[in-house]
């Protein structure tokens, strides 16, 4: 398909609520959204990198300045008939992984429109049901905790995820344990920490975690390797896997027993499916993680979290949890308990409300060959 024209949008959408984690709090999340056309037909991609750079080098000014200046202009007016041929264009830019991700997810929207099909079944899906977890972010009290938990269980949430950071943590999930004994649930680090606070990991061996999620540095293996070796729970890493060649280090090295797969983090979902294949291969286990994105970033996670390895329930939510009106239609529902249902319109079946897509857009360019 010939890449005919671009358009990208900067984009900063309200939360419900203010988002806590490791990283701070947040009360709006920065995005950047690609549109490709290709004759009569268009493509929507998203990267969320955040508004700030604390999740990864990147944010989405920054994202937006690098793809518009730089990404667009190798696929501007070329022929590219492969995800893996789009990476290949866009090797000569080192990183920037969420503004390379918005151009890859467009490219496989606009594919399996021009093929008729909906996303999750052209990459491969076994299904279009998806089961989801329930997340929690650091809350007023160990008790309002335990009560919105509570509330997920009853709702038929087969999982718990509980961001974990400094004063919210050993005896958060002694609570939430002694609270919910048959609960599954893990722990989200947000890289805050480090080795030297294995003893306070090793506490966390006697409450059967499903695992700990990214507890050491944004970009480490070698330490996550070593504290790996002294814990009976799997850790799982997220920030530190950009790549499908960092996903074999991990492996290799045996810094981690889970991978959690967020196509934006990695640069888009040609990169996704090769970690996906190499997890697979390797006996790894993965599972499908989110940057609150928009229902059109999070269309993609669900059509790839519809493959096999991804064997824990996703890190899908709906739209009203974090967004009074979302950007994306339709916006992200249950359709069923703690399920979602990938679209069968061709592609992803989302695309940006135009007056939602006008009103939170800060900053917007358009290319055309």
């Amino acid at each position: 398909m010939r890449i005919d024209a671009i358009d990208i949008y900067r984009v900063q959408m309200p939360l419900v609520y203010p988002f806590r984690t490791a990283y701070g709090d947040a009360d709006t999340i920065g995005s950047v959204l690609v549109r490709l056309r290709s004759g009569g037909l268009v493509g929507w991609g998203e990267g969320t990198s955040w508004t700030a750079p604390n999740y990864s080098p990147e944010c989405a000014a920054a994202q937006f300045i690098v793809s518009r200046e730089f990404v667009a202009p190798l696929l501007l007016g070329q022929e590219v008939g492969a995800g893996a041929e789009l990476q290949e264009r866009l090797a000569s830019i080192k990183g920037n992984y969420f503004a390379k991700a918005a151009f890859d997810m467009a490219w496989w929207d606009l594919h399996a429109r021009s093929l008729g099909q909906p996303l999750w079944r052209v990459i491969g899906g076994k299904s279009p049901v998806v089961t989801s977890g329930a997340d929690f972010g650091v809350m007023e009290s160990v008790e309002l905790l335990i009560h919105t938990i509570g509330v997920a269980v009853r709702q038929g949430y087969k999982r718990v995820k509980l961001k974990f950071r400094p004063g919210w943590d050993v005896g958060m999930v002694a609570a939430v344990r002694a609270a919910f004994p048959d609960t599954t649930f893990h722990v989200d680090c947000n890289s805050a920490y480090t080795l030297a606070d294995a003893p306070m990991f090793k506490e966390l061996d006697r409450y059967g975690l499903a695992m700990i999620e990214q507890p050491l540095a944004h970009d480490d293996l070698i330490d996550h390797a070593a504290l790996q070796a002294q814990l009976a729970t799997p850790i799982c890493l997220d920030e530190s896997i950009t790549s499908a060649h960092k996903a074999r280090k991990a492996i290799q090295i045996g810094a981690c027993r889970w991978i959690n797969v967020k196509p934006p983090r990695v640069g888009g979902l040609t990169n996704a499916l090769a970690i996906h294949d190499l997890c697979q291969s390797a006996g790894i286990p993965c599972w499908v993680g989110g940057m609150l994105e928009s229902a059109v970033g999070v269309a993609h996670c669900l059509a790839l979290a519809t493959l096999p390895n991804f064997s824990y329930p996703a890190d899908i939510f709906p739209s009203e949890r974090f967004f009074r009106r979302d950007l994306g239609v339709p916006a992200m529902a249950h359709s069923g308990p703690s399920e979602f249902t990938a679209s069968s319109a061709p592609g992803i079946g989302v695309a940006p409300d135009p007056e939602m897509l006008e009103r939170l857009t800060i900053e917007r360019a358009a290319l055309a060959a």
